[in-house]
């Protein structure tokens, strides 16, 4: 309809344009979620994949960086204070990214993307101190919805938030003693792959960032709800109702992951089994209650004392940055004699040492059915993450012990090829078994 200068055609215009701003920016209420690619750092899909290095490189660098992420966890939980913790990110201490644009015009960044972490934050112009990125820095001067926080605001009494000059909050967050983010509190319009757009989300301007995360990473989006208003997942509460989920793709697969929020994240159909979730006040991490494991069909004894032990609280964390899963000491012990008793082929070692269980490939090599008995929730693992190929013609047990820590970690290997879904307000942890590959 072509806008003549007239009151009434002037008024419709403006009302057909307004309409389709709403539509634009609330649609992911309307059109029930946002589902979105989320894809692995060693995925074909990410910038940061490297042809060069070889299947069996990319599984060491990730077992490795596992191990290193376990020790970052276990560094926050025995921290007197965890008041400026903005989740476990250390140097390429991550997995898994997603795309989205800050700002109007909005501007493609590429984030971590972490149920390990608080805050959401992206380096920005002016940067004193910053690591290198492939995509241009976000310049908040350029963007006309970008608006600082200012002192008196409930965003700055957040932990992370301090009045700086100017009567701006500032923040100070850190992820162990080799990262940190300081910068500028700021609301902006943050836009997802569709054109679905969030106004006035409260995130970090990091002005002095560091710590290499990534050459391709231009920060972070954490998805970890602490007891801070700061969280996205908090900020889009009306929006999402404390729901999302994810569903991972084997690790060879061609097909990137998908993450969903919202009424899209959903996770329901007959074969779902759902576990409570629980939340320490002081910390960022999303906890379960493990019960003990299954193996060849037979449950194993020995779980009990640590489950009791967890009380309320849980004992093992589920997140998407730590590769491996890393389970009590007790459980594990009586979980390997089992194991060892009930494959059968020919043991060999490790030769990273990093694996006590590992056997030759072929040769009549055959694993049992392992189940993980969370609280009401049975979960098979996958027998393609179980034993991996770490090297040629060798296949390792990828459970390991928590060697005396008081941390267990439920991880992303274990996690490929279940819808899992994040339901906040029903306080629950849903799994569905689901080729993630082809999800529909």
């Amino acid at each position: 309809m072509p806008c003549y200068h007239k009151s009434m055609s002037t008024f419709l215009c403006s009302l057909l344009l307004y309409s389709l701003y709403l539509t634009l920016t609330y649609s992911a209420e309307s059109s029930g979620g946002l589902t979105l690619d989320f894809f692995h750092r060693d995925s074909r899909h990410s910038p940061s994949y490297d042809p060069s290095i070889t299947r069996f490189q990319r599984l060491r660098r990730a077992f490795d960086r596992s191990l290193s992420r376990k020790s970052s966890l276990a560094a926050a939980l025995l921290s007197t204070s965890t008041k400026a913790f903005v989740g476990p990110i250390k140097p390429g201490q991550y997995e898994y990214l997603m795309k989205i644009k800050v700002g109007t015009p909005p501007v493609e960044q590429l984030a971590i993307t972490d149920t390990g972490s608080r805050l959401t934050w992206f380096q920005c112009k002016p940067c004193y101190d910053c690591y290198n990125q492939t995509l241009p820095l976000f310049d908040p001067s350029r963007s006309s919805t970008y608006r600082p926080v200012p002192c008196g605001s409930h965003q700055c009494d957040a932990p992370l938030g301090s009045c700086g000059s100017n009567n701006t909050c500032q923040y100070r967050g850190y992820s162990g003693p080799e990262t940190h983010s300081y910068g500028e509190l700021a609301t902006e319009t943050l836009t997802f792959d569709g054109g679905v757009s969030f106004p006035n989300l409260t995130f970090g301007c990091g002005h002095e960032n560091s710590g290499r995360l990534n050459d391709a990473a231009s920060g972070v989006v954490g998805l970890a709800v602490a007891g801070d208003s700061l969280s996205i997942i908090k900020q889009l509460k009306s929006s999402i109702r404390g729901k999302f989920s994810y569903c991972l793709t084997l690790r060879d697969s061609n097909a990137t992951s998908k993450i969903s929020f919202g009424s899209s994240a959903v996770v329901a159909g007959p074969k779902v089994v759902s576990t409570p979730l629980l939340r320490k006040p002081t910390e960022v991490f999303y906890y379960l209650i493990l019960e003990g494991f299954s193996v060849g069909g037979e449950r194993l004894g020995g779980g009990a004392k640590a489950a009791s032990k967890s009380g309320n609280e849980g004992n093992i964390i589920i997140e998407s940055g730590t590769t491996v899963s890393i389970i009590p000491d007790e459980m594990y012990g009586r979980m390997e004699a089992a194991v060892k008793e009930a494959v059968k082929g020919e043991r060999v070692e490790d030769p990273q040492k990093m694996f006590g269980l590992c056997y030759k490939k072929g040769g009549g090599f055959r694993s049992p059915a392992i189940t993980a008995h969370f609280k009401n929730a049975d979960v098979v693992l996958a027998q393609e993450s179980l034993f991996v190929e770490v090297e040629k013609g060798i296949v390792c047990f990828t459970l390991l012990p928590s060697q005396g820590q008081d941390l267990a970690i439920f991880g992303n290997l274990h996690q490929m090829n279940y819808r899992i879904g994040f339901d906040l307000e029903k306080k629950q942890v849903s799994f569905l078994p689901t080729d993630c590959s082809n999800p529909q």
